[in-house]
């Protein structure tokens, strides 16, 4: 890969903010795509405990054009931009922040991100049946996108987290038009709506390394034609995506859609069209080392 030779006065900065960021794979994904395109812009993680001052000091700072949000300050960030897209602030959260003649424009890319990965699998939303095990933060992003713009059937969400699972639920009824169902993540519940899902979706941190070998689907659930996506990208295949393959099931990977969120932000960015398989490269090769 190429590397940067210069910074200078004209240099567009953007940049990381959370706590912690030292492991964070963003500035080696986009500052590559920057190389790649020979764009004047460079890409820094800063850990921040005080959003509010970060905002201030874009704003202030003329070639501070862009940043990413991450944990815990999705939220709070909100409270600091000019603008948020309706599905945003339906949301309630927000991992990306733009400037543009001025303003502070703030959106999400989660849910996009994950959109893309399903149509990249080739997968069609319309009319179907939609299991989602976790309501967390996750499981916002992607529950609103696809209620708003997937054309499903339905959406059941299961959760252990009651207070997370009514907030949701009564969140996507008031502010979609997609029929909502819910209950409590437990194997009967499981058992239960794994008998009419089309698509599932795993937005918990069930089989994220190192408990790579838990799953919250019995092997015996799973049926021909389903389609299984985990957001967990840590391992690259989980337990849950093993059983599915296993069974013959089209399956999405969860670095599918980290790559995604990531593309999506960066060509907000630069305002140019993604290298992304560039992109795909530095994340698979950092996740695999």
């Amino acid at each position: 890969m190429q590397e940067r030779t210069s910074i200078s006065p004209q240099t567009r900065v953007y940049a990381l903010i959370g706590n912690p960021v030292s492991h964070s794979m963003s500035p080696a994904i986009h500052n590559g795509a920057f190389v790649a395109l020979n764009l004047d812009c460079i890409y820094v993680a800063f850990q921040v405990e005080d959003v509010k001052n970060a905002l201030t000091g874009m704003r202030a700072l003329d070639n501070f054009r862009g940043m990413s949000v991450t944990i815990p300050h999705k939220i709070e960030v909100m409270q600091y931009v000019d603008e948020i897209p309706d599905v945003d602030r339906h949301i309630g959260s927000i991992n990306t922040v733009v400037k543009e003649d001025g303003k502070l424009i703030g959106f999400g890319t989660d849910g996009p991100g994950a959109l893309k990965a399903i149509g990249d699998a080739g997968v069609a939303l319309s009319g179907k049946n939609v299991l989602m095990l976790g309501a967390g933060g996750a499981a916002r992003a992607i529950a609103f996108t696809l209620a708003q713009k997937g054309d499903i059937g339905k959406l059941v969400l299961l959760d252990i987290n009651e207070e997370f699972l009514s907030q949701l639920t009564g969140d996507l009824k008031s502010g979609t038009d997609a029929v909502i169902a819910s209950g409590v993540l437990n194997p009967d519940a499981v058992e239960e709506h794994m008998a009419s899902a089309d698509l599932i979706i795993n937005c918990t941190p069930v089989g994220m390394h190192p408990n790579e070998d838990a799953t919250l689907v019995p092997d015996h659930l799973f049926r021909s034609g389903q389609v299984v996506f985990d957001v967990v990208y840590n391992p690259l295949e989980t337990k849950l995506l093993r059983q599915a393959n296993a069974k013959g099931l089209k399956v999405i990977p969860g670095v599918e859609m980290f790559i995604n969120q990531a593309i999506l932000q960066f060509e907000r960015f630069a305002e140019a069209e993604a290298p992304e398989e560039l992109m795909r490269n530095v994340v698979m090769e950092k996740l695999s080392s």
